[in-house]
């Protein structure tokens, strides 16, 4: 009885609706649906394939499930609310638009996956812009489509959770081609995480009160330009991925790393901007290989690089290295060059001669000494930095190099800082 029922319901709404025609998009208000008596997610199945439909202002309940492409454009105030149950949104069909709605309230499960919307792995296409989400476990899955377009959202997450418990502002899976720009992420657990993906890019995303700004996981080829990250544990996590560009981004404040690499091969790391404030580290390389580090901006962090022995053939070049309380934290044997033929690195802390003119200091510099090494292995003994054994110590090292235990040398270190160009990256918005 029930379902039959249902099904003129639905008969009702299909006759009710069907003088609509392709020549204008469709509009629908909240009393349509309690008139009739239909769920929104079951008067959308009623439309046709390619139809454009305007939510008016008002509150619709989900969730909603698109099976069929489609565009759903909301009206300033238009709200749909998932009550706590699944997704607000799931899209299951490709070539579907999501714009200028307030989705809010998803599930919890994330064996479920919930979102404020989940684009199933047969969205390929789909486009979520302008919208609002609010109170979602994640903000926007992408879930093995290819070429989805996520841009200019404002993606609030949870922090009523544990921060293990909270999902991403955008989580993406296995989903070549899909562009995240320009959004506004705060809260939740990471602002964009991406795992086992390819030919992605991040572009002009701002992100806030995180764990990490941008994550990468097992994601090669990919691209992450001009984002800014404020204030979160960490800016950009780059892991276990190959032939990165990480190009014009800005870390201020973020409290363990500004950039962390941790076998990340093969990056192109260039014109980023680390601002620390005082903070743990402007970047960490651990085991990562083949990476260039040209013409960026390390500044006011406790260590500017932490670089471990396990990463080799790395090129660091042109890189400025401002106020940092140890500008390289490096524990090894070997000598590490910092420089290529003709070029080194800007480092605060020389004050080196330039007798020929020629912008280069006289002299090789070396930022890691044997005090920092005794300071990093015992850090009590920073409270004898100032004394004036540790002068003499390092006064000796100066006119002793064999003294020196190894560690980083810049052979052509740079007279004056050299300032990362941030805009280079930016593109133009696609409409």
């Amino acid at each position: 009885m029930f379902r039959f029922t249902y099904m003129l319901i639905i008969i009702a709404a299909g006759v009710l609706f069907s003088g609509r025609l392709h020549a204008a998009p469709y509009e629908i208000k909240p009393a349509d649906l309690e008139n009739g008596g239909i769920s929104l997610s079951a008067l959308l199945e009623t439309f046709e394939a390619g139809e454009e439909v305007i939510l008016k202002v008002g509150l619709y309940a989900g969730p909603v499930f698109l099976s069929k492409p489609m565009k759903l454009i909301g009206e300033a105030g238009a709200v749909i609310d998932a009550q706590g149950q699944g997704s607000v949104i799931h899209v299951k069909a490709p070539d579907v638009t999501i714009q200028g709605l307030i989705l809010q309230n998803s599930g919890i499960s994330h064996e479920d996956k919930d979102s404020g919307v989940f684009l199933d792995r047969d969205a390929h296409r789909a486009t979520v812009k302008q919208n609002t989400l609010l109170n979602n476990l994640v903000g926007v899955y992408i879930w093995g489509p290819h070429d989805t377009n996520v841009r200019e959202n404002k993606i609030t997450g949870r922090d009523d959770l544990r921060v293990n418990e909270r999902g991403n502002g955008v989580y993406i899976w296995n989903a070549p081609g899909a562009y995240v720009g320009f959004n506004d992420i705060e809260k939740g657990r990471d602002g964009i995480f991406v795992n086992t993906s390819k030919e992605n890019i991040f572009e002009g995303n701002r992100m806030r009160n995180l764990r990490y700004g941008i994550h990468y996981m097992h994601t090669n080829s990919s691209t992450v330009k001009n984002n800014i990250s404020e204030g979160n544990d960490a800016g950009y996590a780059l892991m276990y991925s190959r032939r990165l560009k990480v190009q014009g981004n800005v870390s201020l404040g973020d409290r363990d790393h500004g950039i962390l690499l941790n076998y990340a091969n093969g990056a192109d790391i260039t014109d980023n901007k680390v601002i620390g404030h005082g903070n743990k580290k402007c970047i960490f390389i651990y085991n990562s290989n083949k990476n260039t580090f040209l013409k960026n901006w390390f500044e006011d962090c406790l260590i500017g690089v932490h670089f471990t022995g396990g990463s080799e053939r790395n090129k660091m070049v042109n890189n400025s290295f401002i106020n940092n309380q140890s500008q390289v934290k490096y524990v090894g044997t070997r000598w590490v060059e910092w420089n290529n033929d003709k070029r080194g690195n800007y480092w605060s802390d020389n004050a080196p001669f330039d007798m020929n003119g020629d912008a280069i200091a006289d002299d090789a510099f070396k930022p890691n000494d044997l005090v920092d090494q005794i300071v990093w292995r015992h850090p009590s003994a920073r409270i004898l930095l100032s004394s004036p054994a540790v002068r003499i110590l390092k006064w000796a090292q100066g006119q002793f190099p064999g003294l020196y235990p190894g560690g980083v040398i810049d052979r052509y270190p740079l007279m004056s800082p050299q300032s990362p160009d941030i805009g280079r990256y930016w593109s133009a918005k696609d409409d």
